[in-house]
Order: C-alpha cells, then structure tokens, then sequence
C-alpha cells in the first residue's frame, strides 16, 4: 500500500489506476487483482492505511467524551480534506479494515461514555463520519478549483448588497453568515451534531 499511496500523494488519486500501480512495483495488473477485487477496495485500502496516522486514545473520564469525539472528528475530517479525490470517493463507498474498525469503536466507546444508549451510538457514529466525509470533500475540492476564491467574494458581495427591504432576515444575520474561522465552524459543527446524537431518540 505504500507505493499506492505515494502515487496518490504525488500524482493524484485520479492517476492511481492498476496499470499505474502495477507499473510501479513493477508487475502486471491482473497480479494486483489478488489482493483488491477493483478500484473501490483499493481506495477502502488507502483510506484505512491513512486513518493509522489518527491518535485515537483509549475511552477516557466522562467529562472528557465530548472534547474527545469533536478532537477525532476533526482530525478525520482534515485528514480527508488533504485528500478531496479520496473524500469524494469514500463518499460512496463502504470503507473497511482495522484502522477503519478502530475508529468506530473508539467514537462509539466516546459516546457510551457519555451515557448515549446504544442505538443512538450507532445511528450517531454513522452521522459523525458522514458529516466528517462530506465536509471534506466539498471544501477540499474548492481548495482544488482556481474559481472558488472569486466565487466566495461574489456570494459575500451579494450578501452585503443585499437589500434589508426584500431581504429582512439576511440583514439581520449580515454580520454573522461569513464570521467565524474554518476550525471553528468545523467545530461547532460537530458539537451540534454530538448534542443532537445525545438528546435525539433513535426511532
């Protein structure tokens, strides 16, 4: 998986293909074809090689359960976002293998910590990564488009000229609806999120 992924790094995960790949250790594709099934197992593979990098510490005391899911949340998310190719595809894929394993459990341990029931737990994991992965992708790739400045400014132009006649309740939020640092929208974001898991019955 290595020489996987320094070719993702390198090149992009776009050019990581099983003719790339085979090249690169120097075999034929259909050899590859032993250890992944096709491309969606491969990026499974990187994903969960990636996720060794997360620390995730042990369940620790029950006042520290919330500081420690929103601390992984955040640390998967910007792993991702590093890699917007890979979020986009993670997206739609069921990624798998023991780092992968390591993280739910570590998030579901969290919230049992919390003393979230167990439905709630599960339903709560699945959101958090969902919430994690998309975020990812979507601000990696407008980190990768050279228009994404320009349109972030006319959006903000548009908001600033927007009339308090037609448009009451942006004239109201003006001040607030750019305000705040990624990381700390990125955080509080997850805080809303973990509250909802908390107090949201699972049907």
């Amino acid at each position: 998986m290595t020489a996987a992924l320094r070719i993702m790094r390198e090149e992009g995960l776009e050019r990581l293909t099983m003719r790339r790949l085979a090249a690169e250790l120097d075999t034929g594709p259909a050899s590859l074809y032993v250890y992944v099934q096709n491309m969606a197992e491969l990026h499974a593979a990187l994903l969960d090689e990636l996720l060794a990098d997360i620390a995730l510490p042990h369940t620790g005391p029950v006042a520290r359960w919330r500081d420690g899911l929103i601390d992984i949340m955040t640390a998967y998310t910007v792993l991702l976002f590093q890699h917007p190719s890979l979020a986009r595809s993670v997206l739609t894929l069921r990624p798998s293998g023991p780092n992968y394993l390591r993280l739910i459990d570590t998030l579901l341990g969290l919230l049992n910590a919390g003393g979230v029931p167990q439905r709630q737990a599960a339903w709560g994991v699945n959101l958090l990564l969902q919430h994690g992965t998309a975020t990812a992708a979507e601000q990696g790739t407008r980190g990768e488009s050279v228009e994404a400045d320009g349109e972030q400014l006319a959006l903000m132009w548009l908001v600033e000229e927007a009339s308090s006649e037609d448009y009451p309740n942006i004239d109201r939020a003006r001040s607030e609806i750019f305000s705040g640092t990624g990381p700390e929208r990125l955080s509080w974001a997850l805080g809303v999120l973990i509250d909802g898991i908390v107090t949201t019955s699972a049907l």
